[in-house]
């Protein structure tokens, strides 16, 4: 292997090392993380709503997964982000895990219960 061919090698390697992943691990916010739902329960086909998901490490790149969909999102900060849930999500009583991804990770998923 020439020298030209063995540096741009590395050069790319080393490149996609840093560009692989979100700016939570660039910016140290870490690992998302859930503590809280508000609120974290429901009744069954009582209306749309928006859920507060409060935490840490979570990015601008956040999606809330109601079980294994997601949800329209809005990041608010680090430690916070909201997301649409709809009439549809809440029609049966049961037990949702809700979690959030961002920056290439899964937070730790949280129960919602619909009553």
């Amino acid at each position: 292997m020439s020298r030209i061919s063995f540096g741009l090698l590395v050069a790319i390697t080393l490149m996609g090392v840093g560009c692989g992943y979100s700016h939570n691990y660039m910016n140290g916010n870490g690992m998302p993380k859930i503590t809280q739902l508000v609120p974290s329960t429901a009744m069954a086909n009582s209306g749309a709503f928006v859920l507060t998901v409060n935490g840490s490490g979570f990015g601008t790149d956040s999606l809330v997964y109601w079980g294994t969909a997601t949800r329209t999102t809005t990041y608010v900060s680090t430690s916070k982000v909201t997301a649409n849930i709809t009439d549809a999500d809440i029609m049966n009583p049961g037990t949702v895990q809700v979690y959030v991804h961002s920056g290439g990770a899964n937070s730790n998923s949280v129960p919602f219960t619909i009553q």
